[in-house]
């Protein structure tokens, strides 16, 4: 395990993307629809339980988060979606800002993709799937709630979506199932992480 993980602290959150860094050069996104468990596999991931707010509303957290690993390495929590009980206002702010840092930032190196193993590829993934698809931004799909299901089960999912973005022609992307709850797949995609951070590994202590 990378010890940098272990390292995160909170820095800012952002509504806007004039209030983004400028001095970050590495970062690493995270995204995932509401309840998809995103908060929880960034706690795990890192190793420090409170990091990312977790809550049982939906949507909660309507900013771009930013947990710093060092001077010039980030982890980005962006914000939840796929929430309905929330003003078309708000809605069409997420929209532009979502977009906008998609398109604009070139810090961004790669997004982990967070799904409920269970009820993936929902309208919202599918778009932030495409926005990445747009924006030459790889993609690490993390199947979170893998306890849910059996093994069989669960490997099953994982070829579904490989085939089916596969066929829509998306490139970069890799699948993983994970579980917070038994905390298994942390490895892998803190491996993939490395590779988009540019750890160099013979160097991790």
């Amino acid at each position: 395990m990378n010890p940098a993980y272990r390292k995160a602290k909170f820095l800012l959150a952002v509504q806007h993307l004039k209030q983004l860094p400028n001095n970050i050069q590495y970062e690493v996104g995270f995204a995932g629809r509401s309840n998809a468990g995103k908060s929880s596999a960034i706690n795990t991931i890192t190793g420090i339980h409170s990091l990312a707010r977790t809550s049982k509303t939906p949507g909660r957290t309507q900013q771009i988060v930013y947990f710093t690993l060092d001077e010039e390495h980030s982890l980005v929590d962006l914000p939840g979606y796929g929430f309905a009980k929330v003003p078309m206002q708000v809605k069409k702010h997420w929209h532009t800002l979502m977009e906008g840092y998609f398109k604009e930032r070139q810090a961004l190196k790669g997004l982990v993709l967070v799904m409920d193993i269970r009820h993936p590829m929902r309208e919202f993934d599918e778009q932030m799937l495409e926005w990445c698809h747009h924006n030459n931004t790889p993609v690490h799909i993390l199947l979170t709630k893998a306890d849910k299901l059996s093994n069989g089960a669960a490997s099953s999912v994982m070829l579904k979506i490989k085939r089916t973005l596969k066929d829509q022609e998306y490139h970069n992307f890799s699948v993983q199932t994970f579980s917070s709850l038994k905390r298994t797949g942390s490895e892998t995609v803190m491996q993939k992480m490395d590779e988009w951070f540019e750890y160099d590994q013979n160097e991790q202590k």
